[in-house]
């Protein structure tokens, strides 16, 4: 049975749309553009069920990029996701960001078996969200959020090479100095089209959300702030 999912991806800086069927994406949009996703999801999402309902294609599922990323453009994501599934009556699929990243790497010859992956959202100043998994995607160390120091990561590095990237990346090449430490480079946001395994995957599992009660994975709170120019008159 065909099966064809709309994925979401909107956690960080760049926005993305796809629809995949039966491992093929046939369906791409991305911006990346930052702070523009109140503008340009909605567009995306209503082209992808366009393009879907032209050829008379059933979308069976929503996948979405679950986090953890921006606050705002995960609400704005997740808003939209669950809009979809409500008006069409089908599930959700949520699906962490920080797997979604891995899916790129996992493709490249040069990965050697012993390999541990650590992709890493950029949370401002020295601090990453980050996620350690093996080349299965197995979890070696949770989701968390590391302000990152020579210090971070030593016990899975003491052990073998383990490949770093994403945006939260890029600041800690001059911190993070042992040997087994890689920095990739091309690998800065998460992207739809590469949910397209993963979410396929979860399908078949039947690995469904209930739209009603699902949340973003925030791992931090948002904390509103006041613009510098305000503070000076407080």
């Amino acid at each position: 049975m065909t099966t064809i999912i709309l994925h979401i991806e909107a956690s960080t800086d760049c926005c993305s749309v796809a629809l995949s069927q039966d491992g093929h994406v046939f369906f791409e949009r991305t911006d990346r553009e930052e702070r523009s996703h109140a503008k340009v999801l909605a567009p995306f999402v209503e082209e992808a069920i366009k393009v879907a309902d032209e050829q008379g294609a059933k979308i069976n599922a929503v996948a979405l990029s679950c986090g953890p990323g921006s606050y705002t453009s995960l609400r704005i994501a997740s808003s939209t996701a669950k809009g979809v599934c409500y008006g069409r009556n089908i599930p959700l699929i949520a699906i962490p960001t920080t797997a979604i990243m891995c899916v790129p790497v996992l493709f490249r010859d040069d990965l050697p078996e012993d390999a541990l992956l650590c992709p890493m959202i950029d949370a401002r100043r020295n601090e990453v969200y980050a996620t350690v998994y093996d080349r299965a995607l197995g979890v070696e160390k949770e989701t968390h959020a590391e302000v990152v120091t020579e210090e971070s990561f030593k016990e899975f590095l003491d052990r073998g090479p383990v490949f770093f990237f994403g945006n939260g990346a890029e600041k800690c090449k001059s911190i993070i100095s042992h040997p087994n430490a890689r920095f990739l480079d091309g690998y800065r946001n998460p992207l739809a089209k590469n949910m397209m395994p993963l979410g396929e995957r979860a399908w078949f599992d039947e690995r469904f959300e209930d739209i009603a009660y699902f949340e973003p994975f925030y791992l931090k709170n948002f904390v509103a702030t006041k613009p510098k120019e305000l503070l000076k008159n407080f």
